[in-house]
This record gives C-alpha cells, sequence and structure tokens, in this order.
C-alpha cells in the first residue's frame, strides 16, 4: 500500500484529502507545518509527499529543497498543492524540487490521477501493476505469484523481496539498500537478514523452477536475472 504524507495546515482540506487517499488505496499521514513533516520523514520515508506552500514557519517550498538537497530524501516524489497559481509561483515550486503543482480549487480525480502518475515515474514498485519477467508473474493487488500455471506461496517480505527484484530487474542491489528499499530506512536489522529472506524466497521459487533467477553477485548483493532462466531451461 503506498504511503503519502500530506503537509497542510488546513484541517479540513487536510482531511478531505485523507480521506479520499485513503478510499483510493493509500496509506496516509498528516502533518500540519515543516516541523511535523520533517519528523514524519525521518522516521519512515514515504512514497510520496503532498505539500502545501504556505504553512506556518517554514514554507514548503523552503522545505521542498531542504530535501533535495539530503542523499536521503533527494528521491522522494513530491506534488506542490497550493492556492498560489501565479505561473512565477509554478515555476519556482518545480524549481525548487516538486515533481508537479497542483493548484487550489482541485479535483479529487485529477488529485489521484496526478499522485499515479508521479509514482509511475518514479516509484513504479509502489503501483498495482503486475509485473512478468521470465514468465514469472506478480500481481500486487491480489498478492499472487505463478509461473505457467504454477501458483507459489510467498511470505509477505519474500513477496515484497520479489516485488522490488522484478521492478528491478538485471541491477544489482547491496544488502543495505534491499534493506532500505524492502524493509524500509526507518527498520535496523542486521544485514544477514536479508541473506535469510533471500534463502526462503528460492525456495518458494522452487516449483516453478525459477530459483536460479535470483542471483548472489559475489561482493556485491543479489540481482534477478532473467537468463538465469533461460538457461536453465
Amino acid at each position: 500500500m503506498p504511503t503519502v504524507l500530506v503537509v497542510e495546515d488546513e484541517a479540513a482540506i487536510a482531511e478531505l484529502i485523507a480521506i479520499n487517499l485513503r478510499h483510493a488505496g493509500f496509506e496516509v499521514t498528516l502533518a500540519e507545518n515543516a516541523d511535523q513533516a520533517t519528523v514524519a520523514v525521518d522516521a519512515v520515508l514515504p512514497d510520496l509527499v503532498l505539500l502545501d506552500w504556505m504553512l506556518p514557519g517554514q514554507s514548503g517550498v523552503a522545505l521542498a529543497r531542504r530535501w533535495r538537497g539530503d542523499a536521503r530524501t533527494r528521491e522522494l516524489p513530491i506534488i506542490m498543492l497550493t492556492a498560489r497559481a501565479d505561473e512565477t509561483d509554478k515555476v519556482a515550486g518545480l524549481d525548487a524540487g516538486a515533481d508537479d503543482y497542483l493548484t487550489k480549487p482541485f479535483s479529487t480525480q485529477e488529485l489521484l490521477a496526478r499522485i499515479r502518475a508521479v509514482l509511475r515515474r518514479r516509484v513504479p514498485e509502489a503501483l498495482d501493476t503486475v509485473v512478468e519477467v521470465g514468465g514469472l508473474k506478480l500481481d500486487p493487488s491480489t498478492r499472487r505469484v505463478s509461473r505457467e500455471g504454477v501458483d507459489l506461496k510467498l511470505g509477505p517480505t519474500e513477496f515484497r523481496l520479489l516485488h522490488f527484484f522484478m521492478t528491478h530487474p538485471e541491477r544489482v542491489h547491496s544488502r543495505a539498500q534491499l534493506l532500505d528499499r524492502v524493509w524500509g530506512d526507518h527498520v535496523f536489522i542486521e544485514e544477514r537478514t536479508v541473506d535469510v529472506h533471500v534463502k526462503r524466497l528460492r525456495e518458494a521459487l522452487l516449483p516453478a523452477r525459477c530459483a536460479s533467477m535470483i542471483e548472489t553477485v559475489r561482493g556485491a548483493g543479489y540481482r534477478l536475472s532473467q537468463q538465469a532462466v533461460a538457461s536453465a531451461a
């Protein structure tokens, strides 16, 4: 379930956005100002931030610039949501690092469409799009994994791990990167935990004869390789 941080000081607007996002399948966290937003992001990186420009204290534009200047939050998807509709304001918001800019009043459907569009560009693994690699098919909406008519049973962590691998095929990921992207950078567990879950994932893929897709790259980490299945076939 994609997570959205809504940074909005007008309670009625924030609650309206939250209700519609939750109804659309998003998990929502609310923040009334830049300080609360900073605390929320420091605790858990959301999949996307809806950021108001005119906040008490530090402005949304200043907050966006700060996030873009930090390595941890540099790729954080941000949509500026504000009543400032002048072209110069839009340019300033986008130049500050916003991925999109939506003015108030806004349509709920347009807001949802823009959120999905930004997520598709920045974090495709967060969406409920069916992914298929090497005949292995994963459906996030139904939590089903199958290959050549064989349904596979995966635990929640193994499912998330496979989802990440399949949305980033052929790329090598270190254990630290996998901990960050699959478990979350707010979770403090040992890197060898990754090895345990990779082993479980391979065991879960055995019935479909595709355990070899998860390759160990010595000294670097793991990757999902379509060629491994092709060579084994």
